[in-house]
């Protein structure tokens, strides 16, 4: 018996689910990493089940600023009452505490976790370890993490803060020379963190030696009011986050001790005197960090979405293809697969890349600690890109979600509107997109000139094996043709780039920005490659009774980025038109083969009701019910004749009545 199937359900979604041709139980282990890890998630579900003080006391869609602010503040004191569920030995679960508590809207303090301490971790001594650690587990210390400005993001190396050593007292003198050097977005900065991670470029003996962290407290530890020589506060209502007091900080030449510069890998002796790291780019631990959790759950809110559109889509009944035989489902038509689908197929694609690439990131932050970074760049890279590729289009599969929601896709009772807010910033924050892309195309080019390369960019120093591709049938296309495809396409899109950069007049800043498009397609691709391989590599080891259904949506997902790239695997006859065509029948293939497993795919995703927040995507199908519940919530229903009306429209009715 599906597990997913209760009594009371709306009949046409229990139709859906006992049409599933596969286990959704294995395909929830598989989808989450194993029992173990989803034996983990189940536990902080229940525990937020039996704890109503961590969940929102009504829909926040209907709350005010204020209202957000002390939601969240409310449930964060009631996540430090029942702290068991926070572990920093298990980063995982105690992430997805965080997530199911805060869920989107409302994530205060969530750079103290993701950021703050991390950074902590990665970049302070051990002697300072042992003095902060345990005041930032503890409570007392609430931080974050202080990097971006008003006037600069991505571009570290212009940060305007300046860290200016004094050997006479030996102390830093931070301070913010113009109002674009203020630190502008960390989330908790303006009213509710009393310490910070500050990222300023530091000078000592006349020379600048770069952005650097520092520990800084910036609020006092009894009162809470800000500290002398030091301005901040909220930034004020955003596209979403409004739970979050995301703020802004000056300093007016602010001092802190020698002793507070972060030195596990750099330091400034007593007399000035600066000792450099062991690798240049150790300090970008942090930022790969972030970028790895970031892939896995933003391909998570994309796994929201479809569910949200696939489990509407088996309620909602729209036009009579066949006049008296009754509305059909909106899930049958074929324009409706096509807009869903292919990113069902997609969420579990970025789902596989982000956890290889925290398995990477685990490796590579073993060496980290060891002072050994050799393979910094690949990952910095690699997550780069990832970051810039998935945020992108989940943002673009969320829309499409909503608009498969017809009207009420619209209406904050879907989820979506909060789901899109939300993930359109991962596009910008983090580093902006393009920005990134381009940041791999830089690494490409070291890669095509190196003599040897490996891993990921073996594929650059190969050839063709063949003029045109093999595919002959999308029923024998195997996964040995795909990635070669694959890896002509995007050989071929990165060479290009680099001809035409070398052949660019100019100075290099002039030819790079002038090829710059070209190089940031050329770095999709890379990612693309990386994305195609390694999900059919995990595909491969997946339980054999799974993998049937895990290659069509595999499949779904590689067709349907060769068609809408045709060009590309159709330049100098690699493909032809009819290789295309087969690939097309493939992609409806496909829907049609994924069309009775729609629903058990979404629900083996295993998303909790408080985490989804949809009224379209509930579990159990009763969407019509669940509407009118909606407007329960809402304050205008309070009264039946708005103040508003009394105040303004009444007076003029009145006179106009008068006349009449």
């Amino acid at each position: 018996m599906n597990r997913y199937v209760q009594q009371g359900d709306n009949p046409d979604i229990t139709e859906e689910r006992l049409k599933a041709t596969f286990d959704v139980d294995r395909f929830t282990e598989f989808y989450h990493g194993g029992l173990k890890r989803l034996k983990s998630r189940r536990k902080v579900e229940r525990y937020l089940e039996e704890h109503a003080e961590l969940r929102d006391i009504r829909p926040t869609p209907f709350m005010s600023r204020d209202e957000l602010i002390d939601n969240s503040i409310r449930k964060l004191a009631g996540m430090a009452k029942f702290n068991e569920m926070i572990d920093l030995n298990d980063i995982e679960k105690t992430t997805y505490f965080l997530q199911m508590v805060h869920v989107r809207d409302s994530m205060p303090f969530s750079l103290h976790y993701l950021m703050f301490l991390p950074v902590l971790n990665s970049q302070a001594s051990p002697e300072q370890l042992a003095t902060w650690m345990p005041l930032a587990l503890s409570g007392t210390v609430i931080g974050t993490y202080a990097q971006t400005e008003m006037g600069h993001g991505t571009n570290l190396s212009k940060l305007e803060t300046t860290a200016t050593y004094d050997p006479n007292t030996q102390e830093f003198i931070l301070h913010t020379p113009t109002i674009s050097g203020a630190k502008w977005w960390p989330g908790s900065l303006g009213k509710f963190c009393n310490h910070a991670i500050i990222v300023a470029n530091l000078w000592t003996q006349g020379k600048c030696e770069g952005p650097h962290p520092f520990w800084v407290q910036i609020r006092d530890s009894e009162t809470h009011e800000a500290l002398k020589n030091v301005r901040l506060g909220d930034i004020g209502p955003k596209l979403s986050l409004n739970g979050s007091d995301n703020g802004y900080l000056i300093f007016d030449n602010f001092r802190i001790p020698r002793e507070n510069m972060l030195m596990r890998h750099s330091k400034v002796l007593p007399d000035g005197t600066y000792v450099k790291p062991p690798h240049s780019k150790l300090a970008y631990g942090g930022m790969v960090f972030v970028r790895s959790m970031m892939v896995r759950d933003i391909a998570n809110h994309l796994a929201n979405a479809v569910t949200i559109a696939t489990r509407y889509s088996a309620v909602r009944r729209q036009g009579e293809p066949v006049p008296g035989k009754g509305e059909v489902k909106i899930l049958d038509y074929q324009t409706q697969q096509y807009r869903i689908f292919p990113y069902i197929a997609k969420a579990i694609a970025f789902r596989i890349a982000g956890e290889e690439l925290q398995v990477i990131f685990r490796e590579v932050s073993k060496q980290l600690k060891k002072g050994e970074a050799s393979q910094l760049p690949d990952i910095h890279a690699l997550s780069s890109g990832l970051k810039a590729l998935v945020t992108f289009e989940v943002q673009q599969g969320i829309e499409q979600c909503r608009l498969a929601c017809g009207g009420h896709g619209y209406s904050h009772a879907s989820g979506i509107p909060e789901l899109s807010a939300f993930s359109c910033g991962s596009c910008t924050y983090e580093g902006d997109n393009l920005v990134l892309m381009l940041q791999v195309a830089k690494y490409l080019t070291k890669a095509v000139t190196s003599p040897v390369a490996s891993g990921i960019c073996a594929y650059l120093h190969k050839k063709s094996s063949a003029l045109q591709s093999a595919l002959s049938s999308h029923k024998t296309y195997s996964d040995l043709q795909i990635v070669q495809d694959f890896e002509h396409v995007t050989r071929r899109a990165v060479l290009q780039a680099m001809d035409k950069l070398k052949i660019a007049s100019g100075t290099m800043p002039d030819a790079w920005n002038r090829c710059s498009v070209e190089l940031s397609k050329a770095a999709r691709w890379h990612i693309r490659l990386y994305i195609v391989r390694i999900v059919l590599s995990k595909i491969s080891t997946a339980p054999e009774d799974l993998k049937p259904v895990l290659r069509t949506l595999a499949k779904l997902y590689i067709f349907d980025l060769q068609v809408s790239n045709k060009g590309h695997f159709m330049e100098e006859g690699y493909m032809s038109a009819q290789q295309i065509d087969e690939l097309k029948e493939g992609i409806w293939d496909a829907m049609s083969t994924i069309r009775p497993d729609a629903v058990s795919i979404v629900d083996a995703f295993a998303i909790h009701e408080i985490e989804l927040k949809s009224v379209l995507g509930r579990r159990d199908g009763n969407v019509y019910p669940g509407l009118m519940e909606w407007t329960k919530h809402s304050q205008l229903n309070e009264k039946d004749v708005p103040v508003a009306f009394d105040k303004y429209l009444a007076p003029i009715i009145k006179k106009l009545r008068s006349r009449l």
